[in-house]
């Protein structure tokens, strides 16, 4: 089989030829058809994550069919559609997964990190991190949502908003894409928050029922004029944004992060005394994401996606840093 590997820290993308790997006891073997290029795929490429053993095939939006089941898996059968996202696993013996608290397992694995991900014709992987993905999803369109998808969805059904409060999507690109579209389907009053006019026709089409231009109108006040947010989503990785746009929060609003700012913000303690929050929230695990593919299959929320061969893992990979992508790049591995 085919896989793109990082070899060395740094380095590029290298296509291998490697024998197509068996599953052992409790592991699933899935014939990838797409895996998304993510941004946290650079973990992988600049040998930045803890832990991280290179060679590694990166990939964490893995799309594809159950190809061979390792002994004592009985939950999937040969040919059932099947994705993986970044939570690549758990223990059940930790004192989190004892609890149900499986996103925290003390021995969690990652997909593409702790293992070799979809960056390959074939890839083999525990039976819990698997998701069934639904007919109505094409590979490509199930891919992201594997990541992006599950991040923005699962943070806001478990935000506390309920349908008619407002709610603001801070950020218009490859998480923000799809949290307006979950957002509005879920029936909340919609507001994209980006930089630049030239998203607003975009954004209202995704289901924003407000924009607002943060280079030309100050946000603060047009969420307060609005009402206050009762939640915002914060989707881009900014912490002086995030810092100033928490202003707009309703008085006992919440911040949900699932970006996250390289550098700190700093959060006003007196202005949370009225009841605001701040509270940060995981992707999921594999029962989050058929719930994610799930309402995007009947809800019709779709990503926006560039499509790219395995072997042009290093362009879409480029592109993706270089915030080019309009909005999520996919390798499309086979059929």
């Amino acid at each position: 089989m085919k896989a793109m590997v990082v070899r060395e820290a740094g380095g590029p993308f290298t296509l291998e030829e490697r024998e197509v790997p068996e599953p052992g006891h409790g592991e699933i073997r899935i014939k990838v058809e797409a895996c998304g290029i993510c941004h946290s795929d650079a973990f992988v490429k600049f040998g930045q994550f803890p832990g991280l053993q290179l060679p590694r095939a990166p990939g964490h939006e893995v799309a594809g069919v159950v190809d061979a089941l390792g002994e004592g898996v009985d939950a999937f059968d040969i040919g059932d559609r099947a994705g993986v996202g970044w939570h690549g696993g758990h223990c059940f013996k930790c004192n989190a997964c004892r609890r149900g608290d499986f996103i925290n397992c003390e021995n969690a694995k990652i997909c593409g990190i702790s293992y070799d991900g979809g960056y390959q014709e074939y890839m083999v992987c525990p039976w819990e991190a698997v998701a069934r993905v639904p007919a109505e999803l094409s590979p490509a369109e199930a891919a992201p949502l594997l990541c992006a998808g599950i991040t923005t969805y699962n943070a806001l059904r478990n935000s506390g908003a309920r349908p008619g409060d407002l709610v603001a999507i801070q950020g218009v690109g490859g998480l923000g894409h799809l949290a307006l579209q979950f957002s509005h389907r879920m029936g909340f009053r919609t507001v994209a928050v980006s930089r630049g006019k030239d998203k607003e026709q975009l954004a209202r089409k995704l289901g924003a029922h407000e924009f607002i231009d943060a280079t030309t109108q100050d946000e603060v006040a047009e969420l307060q004029r609005l009402g206050g947010a009762h939640v915002i989503l914060a989707t881009a990785p900014h912490a002086k944004a995030i810092e100033h746009i928490m202003s707009g929060l309703h008085g006992r609003g919440k911040l949900m992060l699932v970006a996250a700012a390289p550098e700190p913000f700093a959060i006003q303690a007196f202005a949370m005394l009225s009841g605001k929050m701040v509270h940060g929230w995981p992707s999921g695990t594999a029962i989050d994401s058929e719930d994610t593919m799930n309402f995007a299959a009947f809800a019709d929320v779709r990503p926006q996606i560039e499509r790219f061969p395995l072997e042009g893992a290093n362009e879409g990979f480029a592109k993706v840093m270089e915030n080019t992508i309009r909005f999520r790049a996919v390798l499309e591995i086979g059929s």
